[in-house]
């Protein structure tokens, strides 16, 4: 069974940054993929970045640029540093871990960016 603990959420204005974390325990196994979707009430979850276990990363165009996602395969923790944020990246962030054909999903973070 894997865990994912998710930390760094919060209240930010626009122009400001925030630093999320995601611990993950359990059977991880290699190669993987760590990363972050967002979900808002009226839209489907939709992917924010992704970081395989090789280094590889996918961002989404709306925050390329923006966000920069890292990982510390030692320690099984992705990070999504997120700067310049703009209201419309007020979301619920969730940390993912795909191993093995599984899908792993921690709780959510709020992330809201208001003035």
């Amino acid at each position: 069974q894997v865990q994912l603990v998710e930390s760094g959420g919060g209240l930010v204005q626009p122009g400001g940054s925030l630093r999320l974390s995601c611990a993950a325990s359990g059977s991880i196994f290699s190669p993987n993929v760590m990363g972050w979707y967002r979900q808002t009430p009226d839209k489907q979850r939709e992917l924010v970045a992704v970081m395989t276990s090789a280094g590889s990363t996918n961002y989404a165009d709306s925050v390329k640029g923006r966000f920069t996602i890292s990982r510390d395969n030692a320690k099984n923790t992705v990070y999504l540093q997120m700067n310049s944020l703009k209201p419309e990246d007020t979301a619920v962030y969730y940390c993912t871990v795909a191993s093995r054909s599984l899908y792993y999903w921690g709780q959510g973070t709020q992330v809201t960016v208001s003035s």
